[in-house]
């Protein structure tokens, strides 16, 4: 597929075929992609918990959904999204590591003599994280998948960390539902348009 193709035919897919597994090779290429994202220093502080088997995907979802939303899942809103979601085959949390860029760049070749968060203009960790998200959205598509990132609330990280071992230094940025699409509801915000390019790009000076 064209990549221009690729990226017109993105979206946000929240409801799938759950008959339909992501083949092994398949997964493999997700992540053989995910790890292709820039980094800062060549950091590459991020890492990804991939959940294909149904015990595995469901205590994901008790650990991260608010208990109302899981008492009533045939309910319109939230719980409806959240009903095509949960029939995703496969599950993929990437999460950002704060240390290790912390570490690298209190390493000679970069000048720094400590590991002062301050220094830092935005944190560079749950951006280039969020790149490797990008590359298996973009992955996703041009495989025949559908995908959707989605955000962990943040009051369920704990329940999160503790269901699954993950070490305090790792921070989930959010996780990818991924399967073959089934027809679903497209989001309302969609009615809101897209913003057109020479409505957000500035050239040579603002405004």
């Amino acid at each position: 597929m064209e990549f221009s193709t690729v990226v017109r035919r993105r979206r946000m897919v929240r409801n799938y075929d759950p008959d339909r597994p992501v083949p092994p090779e398949l997964v493999d290429r997700l992540l053989e992609h995910a790890v292709r994202a820039p980094s800062a220093g060549f950091s590459q502080g991020w890492a990804f918990l991939v959940l294909t088997e149904p015990a595995d995907r469901e205590l994901f979802w008790a650990a991260t959904t608010p208990a109302t939303a899981r008492r009533d899942p045939a309910a319109e809103g939230q719980s409806r999204w959240l009903t095509g979601m949960r029939r995703a085959p496969l599950i993929v949390v990437p999460l950002a590591d704060r240390s290790a860029y912390l570490d690298r760049y209190a390493e000679p070749d970069k000048g720094w003599t400590d590991r002062d968060e301050t220094r830092w203009p935005v944190p560079y960790w749950y951006v280039d994280t969020g790149f490797a998200a990008l590359l298996m959205l973009l992955t996703a598509v041009d495989e025949g998948l559908g995908a959707c990132f989605f955000g962990i609330p943040a009051e369920r990280t704990g329940s999160f960390r503790e269901a699954f071992g993950v070490p305090e230094e790792f921070t989930p940025i959010g996780a990818l539902s991924i399967g073959y699409p089934a027809p679903d509801h497209r989001s309302p915000s969609l009615r809101r348009g897209r913003r057109p390019v020479a409505q957000v790009v500035h050239r040579g000076r603002w405004g």
